[in-house]
């Protein structure tokens, strides 16, 4: 008979550089439940948590439409009042005024944006529900540029940690106002930043927008920070976006292996991998005498599944142990 081996599933870990494990057996991922995202008020849930319409040419329209539920399992809910503040802000409810959602029922108002003059603007939109004499209530935002001016969005970019000799990218965009603006060129700073997706000169039409992409790639461990300045022919300040990054070492992952010694004298063991349910590839190039192995040859985002089998003194191998499987980070 063949000898025969079992892997522990409870001893295959996946050894994680940060000093954490994740256990093929016994360590499941972990789930979160809760009420889904968006600003709650009693049982009315709104669709966002805020409505951020950026940048709009003065005089110019931009809309929005949110989405006002009720969330709860029983009862019905009477919306008695809409209302928006902020200069330029309005909303067009769909249904007028007092009305009733019964559970599980929404209803849409399209919210706009006119901006009368050039400058951030804030504002609310509050619903009031009967019998309450506090509204639910939603942040409004949005930018007025004037005629020839020149916005950048966002006017922030963090990156977070990037592995060194790694990469990560994020795009922006350049709106001009009413009238055409032309962008020069542009400048940046800060270790590991570069600017991509854009040439110049390059003119924005009126209202339109041209986009562009901050790439971070850093060259050593530790927090990096510059800007990217666009100059342009437009009335207001050059644009500029602020930039953070941090620079962290690459995580070297591997696979620790172990199982339970075959019944039978054996000579040794044979580990094989696959990593696409096709055939697999056996790692160790002799024998493996213990009753463990690591596979230091794991790429992050990987899935691999292994199995072991017992060789005897006559070279005769048994079938395949059962299945290990492990999902790298």
């Amino acid at each position: 008979m063949k000898p025969r081996i079992w892997l522990r599933l409870g001893r295959v870990p996946v050894v994680l550089a940060i000093g954490s494990c994740l256990a093929i057996w016994g360590c499941g991922a972990k789930t979160q439940s809760g009420r889904a995202s968006g600003a709650v008020r009693a049982n009315l849930q709104f669709s966002n948590s805020t409505l951020a319409f950026g940048n709009v040419s003065v005089g110019s329209t931009k809309t929005s439409n949110l989405t006002i539920s009720n969330a709860s399992v029983a009862g019905s809910i009477t919306v008695s009042q809409i209302n928006v503040t902020g200069a330029g802000f309005s909303a067009t409810p769909a249904s007028t005024p007092p009305f009733t959602l019964d559970p599980g029922q929404s209803s849409i108002v399209g919210v706009a944006f006119v901006p009368k003059s050039a400058g951030a603007v804030n504002g609310d939109l509050s619903v009031l529900i009967a019998d309450s004499s506090t509204p639910a209530s939603l942040p409004l935002s949005g930018n007025g540029l004037g005629a020839s001016q020149l916005a950048v969005s966002p006017s922030s970019m963090s990156f977070g940690n990037v592995a060194v000799g790694s990469s990560q990218s994020q795009n922006g965009t350049l709106t001009a106002g009413s009238s055409n603006v032309t962008i020069s060129s542009a400048a940046w700073n800060g270790a590991g930043f570069s600017l991509s997706g854009i040439f110049f000169p390059v003119t924005v039409p009126g209202g339109q927008s041209v986009p562009f992409t901050v790439d971070f790639a850093p060259q050593s461990s530790g927090s990096a920070s510059g800007q990217v300045s666009f100059v342009s022919d437009a009335s207001n300040s050059a644009a500029v976006v602020t930039l953070a990054g941090g620079g962290t070492q690459a995580t070297q992952h591997s696979v620790s292996l172990s199982w339970n010694a075959s019944t039978s004298q054996v000579a040794g063991y044979n580990i094989y991998r696959t990593s696409s349910g096709g055939p697999y590839t056996k790692l160790n190039s002799s024998l493996i005498s213990s009753l463990s192995f690591t596979d230091n040859n794991v790429q992050s985002g990987a899935t691999y599944s292994y199995v072991a089998t017992a060789v005897d003194s006559n070279d005769v191998e048994s079938g395949y142990s059962n299945l290990a499987t492990a999902v790298i980070p």
